[in-house]
């Protein structure tokens, strides 16, 4: 016999405690995805209480049920068509009139409601009190109340739902909105009547309000539904529009929204009581520091400052660890393995794949947890709000700016950081400037060609290539502003929430989900790529008379000097890595990735590059730091790192100053590696990831062949 089932759905508004409040319900038993055909994350859980199935959806944070952002619609399609038993809408006690406005709209709609008053801690703290009672009469839905961070009503919270399920006693409220709206709303009710069938999973009465609203995803589905039935009911839409603006002197989305606030008001005014109080609360003295507008960029700055010696300090000890765990492997499975070529694709191919992704693992986690403190505490809503009007003037809103400081690090956690952005215009152009902060991985590239080329400014060097890349961000956010995300800039509105210490379980939670979500998605991919690029650098494999010269030859001449003792032990040693380390160039060369770069460099030639600068960057796709590694074996040197003097002078050599600088940017400019694109395709789409790696790719182009003809024409003057 199939048990009892109820299906509830958590909504609210962003920094009300839904997420603590769904962790409480929930623990570790979640499951995260995305919603079919968006990239908003889905969170769900199935739990067992009383004789129930339990089955908990987090719909995304948002203020309203307005087609306002991606999350408002994944939110409102949610309630309206899937149809939950009970939304569960979370409402932050010390905040009431801002969090019920979506609170009256979910009643708009007609969904089953349980309020949980969340955080009356600290509202009664303010001296703030409420007739549970009464207002739970006027809003015609049972009321609970929560101290989410410390546990408390989450069980209050489960047996209101199934109450409110069995009972199915909620009271029904229909908001007026005054005559004139009525007189229309009502006018638009018969013409959909008349016109239209069942056209929307809703009531014809909200759906008329959304047409009053001008909801454009309400209009593009009547429109898609039938667009003949849907020109005449546009007609009468069209004319109330016009009616309520000559009378009103506003718009009807304006005067219904006053009424909305009119209802909240006057319920408020029955039930609600707040205490007057001359005393200013803990988190006003602090804002006034954290938020002062002279004080507030240099806190900032501080916070961050110390965030990022934090997460790399503390990071780099563990990092050294499992880097030495995969050497130590690599050794031991090399000593294990039969076969060249079957060595080199474990050790080389996967080992060195993973190891290149887990390794940072430690940075990331770290980098996770501030992020989780930071957000749980509530400053992350204060940096965003200190840093609005800076990014405002660049087309942006301040909470980008966070991600765009994260990218400095590693970009893959600064993509995923791009989730603190409501609004999908804001998200993406924040994902499609990042790979402008120079992630850690290119430097390594930075302090080999800035050593080889100008080593006596070598460190102001290096600082003009994190400068650009600054210049450049703000450069692109403002075009793609202008041009594929173009459109007003919308107000920012966010509250900013009181002080709370964070929670072990919470900060715990987001820390796990998120670094697990960079191993899983990341380390499985990168794992791909890194066995295919060992492929197109090995294979195919040049046979005895594809070489240049005869090394084998070579070779036993060598060992025959050696075990003559014509050369000494050191110089048979150098002797024969220089031979290997000519094999390895020309396998380099003979393989496909080589001659793609011989084919190529027709392509790079007018930045200045040959084929092994072309290789060297097809390279970095997988990683920046490979870049370092394939100059080394492109040039013969192998075993040199990115401070090797050799490597170094072997580049001084082939190469000029003007050639290395033009590389740098190059390095800049194009798109991250390969795990940050599988990162952006998770958040932004296949769609955009290919518009991020094409545009990326283009810019860095045209840059260098700029900076390289007009540094080549004065270098000839």
């Amino acid at each position: 016999m199939k048990g009892k089932e109820i299906v509830i759905a958590l909504a609210g508004n962003p920094n009300s405690g839904k997420t603590t409040i769904f962790n409480n319900l929930t623990g570790l038993r979640q499951h995260v995805g995305n919603y079919p055909g968006v990239t908003v994350e889905k969170r769900s859980s199935n739990i067992h209480y009383k004789d129930y199935l339990i089955k908990i959806i987090d719909l995304p944070g948002i203020y309203s049920l307005t087609a306002f952002s991606e999350e408002e619609i994944v939110a409102r399609n949610y309630v309206l068509e899937e149809k939950p038993d009970i939304v569960v809408n979370v409402i932050d006690s010390s905040n009431l009139e801002r969090n019920l406005y979506l609170t009256v709209q979910l009643l708009e709609i007609g969904a089953p409601l349980v309020l949980d008053f969340n955080m009356v801690d600290i509202a009664k703290k303010k001296g703030q009190e409420v007739d549970r009672e009464l207002l739970s009469e006027l809003l015609g839905a049972p009321i609970v109340e929560t101290v989410g961070p410390k546990g408390i009503g989450t069980k209050e919270i489960l047996d209101a739902a199934i109450k409110a399920k069995e009972g199915r006693d909620i009271k029904k409220i229909e908001i007026s909105y005054g005559e004139e709206i009525e007189n229309e709303l009502n006018k638009i009710i018969d013409s959909i009547n008349s016109h239209a069938d069942t056209i929307l999973q809703s009531s014809d009465r909200w759906t008329a309000v959304k047409l009053l609203e001008q909801d454009q995803e309400i209009i593009k589905r009547l429109k898609k539904t039938d667009q003949d039935r849907y020109g005449e009911i546009e007609k009468v839409v069209s004319a109330s529009i016009r009616h309520i603006n000559n009378i009103l002197r506003d718009s009807p989305e304006v005067v219904i929204a006053d009424a909305r606030y009119g209802f909240i008001k006057g319920a408020l005014r029955e039930a609600y009581e707040e205490a007057d109080t001359d005393n200013i609360d803990i988190t006003e003295k602090i804002d006034s520091i954290i938020t002062n507008r002279f004080l507030g960029i240099p806190v900032f700055a501080l916070i961050i400052w110390l965030m990022f010696q934090f997460v790399f300090t503390l990071g780099r000890y563990p990092m050294g660890w499992i880097e030495s765990g995969f050497e130590k492997l690599s050794v031991w499975l090399s000593s294990l393995i039969p076969g060249e070529l079957l060595r080199s694709l474990i050790v080389d191919g996967i080992i060195g794949g993973v190891g290149g992704v887990v390794v940072f693992t430690p940075n990331i986690a770290l980098l996770f947890l501030v992020i989780a403190l930071l957000e749980d505490s509530g400053y992350m809503a204060r940096a965003a709000f200190v840093m609005d009007r800076i990014m405002h003037r660049i087309g942006l809103h301040g909470k980008s700016f966070i991600p765009l400081i994260i990218g400095f690090g590693c970009t893959v956690p600064a993509y995923m950081g791009s989730r603190i952005l409501e609004n999908k215009k804001d998200r993406l152009i924040t994902m499609h400037i990042n790979t402008f902060s120079s992630c850690g991985a290119r430097l390594p590239v930075y302090i080999l060609l800035a050593g080889a080329f100008f080593p006596a400014i070598a460190g102001n060097i290096i600082f003009s290539i994190y400068f650009i890349g600054i210049i450049f961000a703000i450069i692109m956010a403002k075009v793609l502003r202008a041009t594929r995300f173009k459109g007003e800039l919308e107000p920012f509105v966010m509250e900013l929430p009181p002080y709370r210490i964070p929670t072990f379980k919470g900060v715990f939670i987001h820390t796990w989900e998120r670094t697990w979500m960079y191993l899983k998605k990341a380390g499985t991919i990168i794992l791909a790529i890194s066995v295919l690029m060992w492929f197109l650098f090995t294979f195919p494999i040049p046979g005895p008379g594809d070489y240049s010269e005869d090394f084998e030859g070579r070779l036993t001449l060598l060992e025959e000097s050696h075990s003559s003792g014509e050369i000494t032990e050191g110089a048979y040693m150098g002797a024969v890595a220089e031979v290997d380390g000519k094999i390895a160039a020309e396998k380099l060369e003979f393989s496909v990735a080589g001659r793609t770069g011989k084919f190529l460099e027709p392509v790079f030639r007018p930045l200045g590059f040959d084929w092994r600068m072309v290789v060297a960057s097809i390279s970095g796709i997988a990683a920046k730091e490979v870049i370092v590694s394939n100059f080394s074996t492109l040039f013969s040197l192998q075993g040199t790192d990115e401070g090797s003097v050799g490597l170094q002078q072997k580049l001084k050599e082939s190469y000029d100053p003007l050639k290395g600088y033009t590389f740098m940017l190059f390095v800049l400019l194009y798109f991250p590696c390969i795990a940050s694109m599988v990162v952006f395709r998770r958040e932004a789409g296949t769609k955009e990831m290919f518009f991020q790696m094409g545009y990326t790719s283009v810019l860095a182009w045209v840059v260098a062949f700029v900076v390289y003809q007009v540094g080549s024409f004065f270098m000839s003057l």
